[in-house]
């Protein structure tokens, strides 16, 4: 961008793209999310496509002022400052078109119906751009770096590179993480095809966006920016055509043709808005809608520009503006996402990356409670039924609903410990070893990881009974501790008697220490004495 001038629209909404890109490209994104970089992409060279129409327009403009004002020299050397730019530009973006293409071919091309075979590829995009003796991404930020170097003498404005290394760049420059990192690495290494193509769309988009305040800038020199009110029309420039419900939907409303003498009002969908010299700030918090199978709402709203002409009278002058919601991906971080538990607390990190930090969800459960953690998106929900609904929400508006299976808790297996190892139950104990018994209630694994707070088991009730054949040698010993001396009990036993132990009662203490009756796979175990 130029430096030390006021970002226009297209500027500030070129930054945010960059933004987004940097940020989702930092998550670990399914496939789906990389469908929406194919989006991204195409959304990206449509802003290209429209801003070389607008430069060309820009261009034709300045040689129409040189022409109707008799050529004078002063102004054709401007001219042709301006059409050495256009083809300049042109070379770049034709080059920046051309390692697109490259990625295309190598990653499969495209299928029947024109749609990319493999949008997730990493290691081919890798390939092309940052390995081998001469790295497509090192031709790709000299290409970039000397394009800025050149507007900037052709013009007389100060553009910044457009390729940086991490510690020249903003987002990256205070992360350790990233810090350290070439333009290639940072902007390239382990990005999936799809992400790569928006990647170069965005340094396409950003080039035209600094043709533009270049072209405009000597257009101003021959007088070509001058406007007369021979055509007033009213326009609307959005930061995005596309905005996420829940996210804020901002666009400048404004009329093409200005005058120092004119001081409009303007409305939207009637209501008066803010206006800062000569430009309306359209601002409001967009919400969901009818999505088509693109996941895509569209809106509009009515837009108003009013002016009182000098010589009095007032001229409002109206249109209707179009803009498309975005449905929200919804992304859920659990080990237990698939299935929740019944009666514990699953620990959901739920997070809706296209809200940015204007995200601050509420949520809604049916077939079961929840718990709001402390930090954003966190949120625990224990199930009553078999299954669960969560519906988020942020800001008022409804991002979506997602839904979840719910399993019964595993029953533990109790396990029998002699002397702090476990008890062969195959082959049996000596006698002489005997002398103690601990038992333990152990949950099943999976559950154990996934939900420890909610797995923790204790026996609290259990008999041991000296058998010899199929009498009873003495009476039961009835234990409430989890471990036992049995030192009577085995004075009376003999080779090929054996322990029966049934289990009776089982607790489980759950996430918040309350605690419940269970039972174990295993309620009564024998083992054979020797």
């Amino acid at each position: 961008m130029a430096g030390g001038k006021k970002e226009t629209p297209r500027q500030r909404m070129i930054g945010m793209m960059y933004l987004v890109l940097t940020a989702l490209l930092a998550l670990n994104v399914s496939r789906s999310v990389l469908e929406k970089f194919v989006f991204i992409n195409s959304t990206l060279e449509k802003t290209v496509v429209e801003g070389q129409t607008k430069n060309n327009e820009t261009l034709a403009s300045i040689e129409k002022q040189v022409e109707d004002s008799g050529n004078r020299p002063k102004d054709v050397a401007v001219m042709k400052k301006a059409q050495d730019i256009r083809k300049k530009t042109g070379e770049v973006l034709s080059q920046l078109e051309t390692y697109k293409d490259e990625i295309i071919k190598a990653t499969g091309g495209r299928d029947e119906d024109g749609n990319f075979n493999d949008v997730a590829n990493e290691e081919k995009v890798a390939n092309l751009l940052l390995k081998g003796k001469d790295p497509k991404a090192d031709e790709m930020k000299e290409l970039l770096n000397n394009y800025s170097v050149y507007l900037s003498e052709a013009s007389g404005l100060k553009f910044s590179p457009l390729a940086l290394d991490a510690k020249d760049n903003p987002v990256f420059a205070k992360n350790e993480n990233q810090n350290k990192k070439d333009f290639k690495t940072v902007t390239f290494a382990q990005t999936p095809m799809s992400a790569a193509l928006a990647q170069i769309s965005q340094f396409a988009a950003q080039v035209v966006n600094n043709e533009t305040a270049a072209l405009t800038k000597l257009a101003t020199d021959v007088g070509a920016a001058d406007l007369k009110f021979d055509d007033i029309k009213v326009m609307v420039r959005p930061e995005s055509k596309v905005v996420a419900a829940g996210a804020k939907y901002k666009a400048e409303m404004f009329i093409a043709a200005s005058s120092s003498a004119v001081t409009p009002t303007m409305k939207k969908d009637g209501n008066d808005i803010k206006v800062e010299n000569g430009m309306g700030i359209v601002e409001f918090t967009a919400s969901p809608g009818k999505y088509d199978k693109e996941g895509l709402a569209k809106k509009t709203y009515k837009g108003e520009i009013t002016i009182t002409k000098p010589g009095g009278g007032d001229t409002t002058y109206v249109a209707e503006v179009e803009y498309f919601v975005a449905k929200p991906v919804i992304q859920i971080q659990s080990a237990s996402v698939q299935a929740l538990y019944l009666g514990c607390g699953n620990e959901l990190q739920v997070n809706v990356p296209a809200l940015g930090t204007s995200y601050n969800p509420n949520f809604s459960i049916t077939g079961g409670k929840h718990y709001k953690g402390k930090n954003r998106g966190e949120v625990t929900i224990v199930p009553n039924a078999k299954e669960v609904r969560m519906t988020v929400s942020s800001g008022g508006n409804r991002i979506g609903t997602e839904k979840f299976k719910v399993k019964p808790v595993p029953k533990p297996t109790a396990e029998l410990f002699n002397r702090g190892k476990p008890v062969n139950q195959k082959v049996g104990e000596k006698i002489s070893n005997m002398r103690s018994l601990k038992i333990q209630a152990v949950a099943e694994e999976g559950f154990s990881t996934l939900l420890p707070k909610d797995a923790r088991y204790r026996v609290t009730k259990w008999t041991i009974t000296l058998a010899r054949g199929p009498r009873a040698v003495g009476s039961p010993m009835n234990a409430s501790n989890q471990e036992v001396n049995l030192t009577n009990l085995m004075r009376n036993a003999k080779p090929g008697d054996r322990l029966s132990i049934e289990v009776k009662t089982v607790k489980r203490r759950n996430f918040r220490n309350d605690t419940e009756n269970t039972a174990v796979t295993n309620k009564f175990i024998t083992i054979p004495l020797n």
